[in-house]
C-alpha cells in the first residue's frame, strides 16, 4: 500500500480519531509539551502508534514549503469510495441526499477547501473525475484541515455516466452555470441533489451540462464575471442547508 504524508496539527489528529492507519508521526522537538498536540499524543499511544520527536529541520526536509505545525504523519494513502458507498449513506442516516460533483477541478487547493465545506454542510459524498483533475493529494489533505477524513470521495471515469445512475436513484441533478436561467436562492435544493460544479477555467463541460436536469446562477454586482469554485461550492451548500434548516423547522 503507498503511504501519504499528512501534514498539520489538526489533518493529523481527524486521522487518528478517524482510525486511518498511521505507521509513524514525527513531533518537532520544540513541540514536545504544547498543548495542542496533547490530544495527538494520547491518541497515537492508545493506538500504539510510533511517534518520533526530531529537530524542526527535519519535518521542513519531510514537507518542503509546507506549514507543517510541527507535526507530520506517515499513513496509509487515502482510500477512495465508491459510488455504491455513497449512495448508502443518506438512507443510513436518515437524511436527504446532498453529493457534489466536480467536473475537472485541477486546483488541490481548491478541492480541498470544497471538501472543508462539504463537511461542514453535509455533504454525503463528493465526486471526481480520474483525469485532468486534482486527486486527493498531500496538498488536498492540508488545505482540508481534517476533513479529508469525513467526506467519502468518488473517483469515476465518466461522470455523464455517474450523473445518470445518480437520476435513478432519484437525485436530482443541479449543475452551476455563469447563465443559468435559475437564481440559485429560487431552486428547490430540499429534494435529493447533486450539485456539479465545474473546472477553475472552462467551467462545467457541454455534456456534463446537458446530463443536469437544471442550471442556475450565481448573481454578481461587481466586475470580475465568475467566483472561484471553491466560493461558488460554499454559497450553494449553505444555500442547501438553509432551505432544509427551514423546512425542519
Amino acid at each position: 500500500m503507498s503511504s501519504h504524508k499528512i501534514i498539520g496539527i489538526n489533518p493529523v489528529l481527524e486521522a487518528l480519531k478517524a482510525g486511518r492507519p498511521v505507521q509513524r508521526i514525527l513531533v518537532a522537538d520544540q513541540r514536545r509539551q504544547d498543548r495542542d498536540l496533547q490530544a495527538i499524543l494520547r491518541l497515537a499511544r492508545g493506538l500504539g502508534v510510533e511517534v518520533r520527536f526530531s529537530g524542526r529541520d527535519l519535518l521542513n526536509r519531510e514537507a518542503p514549503g509546507a506549514n507543517h505545525q510541527g507535526v507530520i504523519a506517515l499513513a496509509s494513502a487515502k482510500e477512495y469510495a465508491t459510488l455504491d458507498d455513497i449512495l448508502r449513506i443518506p438512507a443510513e442516516k436518515g437524511q436527504v441526499p446532498l453529493y457534489l460533483v466536480l467536473d475537472g477541478v485541477e486546483d488541490p487547493r481548491n478541492l480541498g477547501a470544497i471538501l472543508r465545506t462539504a463537511d461542514a454542510a453535509g455533504v454525503h459524498g463528493v465526486v471526481i473525475p480520474d483525469r485532468r483533475a486534482s486527486g486527493l493529494t498531500e496538498t488536498v489533505a492540508k488545505t482540508a484541515a481534517g476533513a479529508l477524513e469525513h467526506v467519502p470521495v468518488v473517483k469515476v471515469t465518466n461522470i455523464v455516466n455517474t450523473l445518470e445512475t445518480l437520476k435513478k436513484a432519484g437525485v436530482w441533478i443541479t449543475g452551476a452555470e455563469a447563465d443559468g436561467p435559475t437564481v440559485y436562492w429560487d431552486a428547490d435544493l430540499i429534494r435529493p441533489t447533486a450539485i456539479v460544479l465545474g473546472g477553475e477555467d472552462r467551467g462545467v463541460r457541454r455534456l456534463v451540462r446537458e446530463h443536469c436536469d437544471y442550471l442556475v446562477s450565481l448573481p454578481q454586482a461587481g466586475r470580475i464575471s465568475s467566483l472561484n469554485v471553491s466560493v461558488a461550492a460554499g454559497i450553494l451548500l449553505y444555500e442547501t442547508l438553509r432551505q432544509r434548516s427551514v423546512k425542519s423547522s
